[in-house]
């Protein structure tokens, strides 16, 4: 099993934001001495929620000062970027990484993110599915070409052309219907975030399993779970913990992407997001869904950890994890106490 780490970027610590986000940072440099296979950080603007603005240059630095940790974006939210763009971006950093790049591409759901790029929520599903199948192409061969909806491009031969196939290194975030049977579609390993009881998210996993193998006949690949982790020994902190940061970063996720709002029931392929908010309504409110996001996540000690793990691989089947440590505040010295615990006492048992 692959294990990565996940760059947060919640400034929620009251500092400036140059120290917190040294510190995120040099914690994924740290990462590869860790034991951890690959990093990533997101891609979010505007407000504390995860500010992570530029996914490629964060990568650089820490291309920079490691040897063997893979790179993920996790994820280049593309209907905020041009495609032509993002494929030199792509080359361009795979070349600085001796290859170690994996393509993490996004579609994004923040309705504030895309109001101030000047962009649709309504059309993000059209401009992902085109800009995914532009730049795919022009990560193989170097070569843009587009006439599209949303994008015309002349035939464009990119520089720095590509030194090594992208094929089994590009990875879509995958959390609707119509998300999974795109990534089937198009081949795409399917990144998903931790959101609530895994059961409900099986016939999802099936069907893109299903299709892949259906559309390019074989396998699929094992899809990435994205968590945010509390470990601790003391089940006492953890306890603690959990009720003092996890209830502010589920709170700052919820605002973030305005999970109660009515506007997701209008936009079909945000359907996974519209069946949050009626769910939390019908079952008693945020408070339900703040029980549900605990339960689905990784949260415990370390041998809670890894039951959590057997069971949710005996449901879901093989997956890779990618664990982010750092959200609602939590302070550093916990972040990396919790992570170099997570690293000695849960990675063997995970990778092993």
């Amino acid at each position: 099993m692959r294990v990565g780490l996940h760059l947060g970027y919640q400034n929620l610590h009251g500092e400036p934001d140059v120290k917190t986000f040294m510190q995120e940072t040099q914690f994924a440099v740290e990462a590869e001495a860790m034991g951890f296979d690959f990093v990533g950080p997101v891609e979010h603007h505007f407000t504390d929620y995860a500010a992570c603005p530029d996914p490629f240059g964060v990568l650089s630095y820490i291309a920079a000062k490691t040897t063997s940790i893979e790179l993920i974006t996790a994820a280049v939210i593309l209907p905020w970027n041009n495609p032509l763009r993002v494929v030199e971006q792509f080359l361009q950093l795979d070349i600085l990484c001796g290859g170690r790049l994996i393509a993490g591409m996004g579609r994004g759901a923040a309705r504030r993110e895309f109001r101030s790029f000047g962009v649709e929520l309504a059309d993000s599903r059209e401009m992902f599915d085109e800009a995914a199948a532009i730049i795919m192409e022009g990560i193989e061969t170097g070569i843009v070409e587009a006439d599209t909806r949303w994008y015309k491009i002349p035939r464009t031969e990119v520089r720095p052309r590509p030194f090594k196939s992208f094929k089994d290194r590009t990875v879509m975030v995958s959390m609707s219907p119509s998300s999974v049977e795109v990534a089937a579609n198009y081949g795409l390993k399917t990144l998903r975030f931790s959101q609530g009881d895994w059961r409900k998210a099986i016939p999802e996993i099936n069907q893109y399993r299903e299709t892949f193998e259906s559309k390019h006949g074989k396998q699929a690949p094992p899809f990435i779970i994205s968590d945010f982790m509390l470990c601790f020994e003391d089940e006492k902190r953890v306890t603690e913990y959990c009720d003092r940061y996890f209830s502010v970063m589920f709170e700052t996720v919820a605002n973030h992407y305005e999970f109660m709002s009515d506007h997701f029931k209008n936009l079909p392929s945000y359907s996974t997001y519209a069946y949050m908010g009626e769910r939390a309504e019908a079952a008693g409110g945020a408070h339900k869904a703040y029980k549900d996001y605990i339960g689905g996540n990784m949260i415990g000690t370390p041998e809670r950890l890894i039951e959590h793990h057997l069971e949710r691989a005996s449901m879901v089947g093989d997956y890779e994890m990618l664990c982010n440590f750092s959200f609602g505040g939590l302070p550093y010295e916990l972040v990396y106490e919790q992570a170099k615990l997570f690293a000695d006492k849960v990675l063997p048992h995970l990778k092993g």
